[in-house]
């Protein structure tokens, strides 16, 4: 496999990709998988810092109906990618490769909470740096997260791991006839309402001209492979 292009990158990992198979939690193989990856790609010369998700622990929908606020739904969902976080930093450092879980949310008695200054340190240090809480307010998503913390960290590139190898004018899964972008600027990929990730996130990269590539997971060394310019995906320009 090639040299990796990037020397720091950032890679957002959904909480439904822990999940594997399974609907809800954990699922040890795929979360050993997803570290197992990450370690590669670490290994092979990238800084890598990684905001997980809280999907497979938690989803807005659950709760609709008994009485919750916007801003209290979200503040659960905060705390899954917290739990997220320490586990998958935790399987990580189980395989031998030094990681270190940080949390926008406040939980002092489980992590340490986040600040650039101690990312950047931890990444210096070669440790994978996974990144709980969002952002530590409502309102915004954790792809929002990703691309914040990328620009904060001095990432040269966004990874968004998803099921599918790219970006799609639908949902490849459920329309056969789905369009595959092997490119796409973030003006196009907003104009077309894609959902892969939200306006917001689109936006903040267009404007720090931080490229995002959409990759599937679900492939063994899929985050090296990318990373070197190897893997199937799409490259979001500003």
């Amino acid at each position: 496999m090639a040299r990796p292009r990037y020397g720091r990158a950032l890679v957002k990992v959904s909480g439904e990709a822990l999940a594997g198979a399974e609907d809800f939690g954990f699922d040890p193989k795929t979360v050993r998988a997803v570290a197992e990856d990450l370690i590669a790609a670490a290994k092979a010369g990238t800084q890598l810092a990684v905001v997980v998700g809280g999907g497979n622990i938690f989803r807005g929908k659950q709760i609709s109906g008994i009485g919750l606020s916007r801003v209290d739904a979200d503040a659960i969902g905060r705390l899954a990618t917290v739990m997220n976080a320490i586990a998958l930093a935790g399987q990580i450092q189980a395989l031998g490769h030094p990681a270190v879980a940080l949390s926008a949310e406040p939980v002092p008695e489980a992590l340490d909470t986040y600040t650039v200054r101690h990312a950047l340190a931890h990444l210096a240090a070669g440790r994978i740096v996974v990144l709980g809480g969002g952002i530590g307010v409502p309102l915004l998503t954790t792809d929002t997260t990703a691309t914040m913390r990328a620009v904060e960290l001095g990432c040269e590139v966004v990874l968004k791991g998803t099921n599918v190898d790219g970006i799609y004018s639908a949902d490849p899964k459920k329309d056969p006839k789905a369009l595959r972008y092997d490119r796409l600027t973030a003006d196009e990929a907003i104009a077309k309402d894609l959902k892969v990730m939200d306006t917001a996130a689109f936006a903040l990269a267009r404007e720090n001209r931080l490229p995002i590539i959409v990759f599937s997971l679900d492939a063994p060394g899929a985050v090296a492979s990318v990373l070197a310019g190897e893997g199937r995906c799409t490259v979001v320009t500003a």
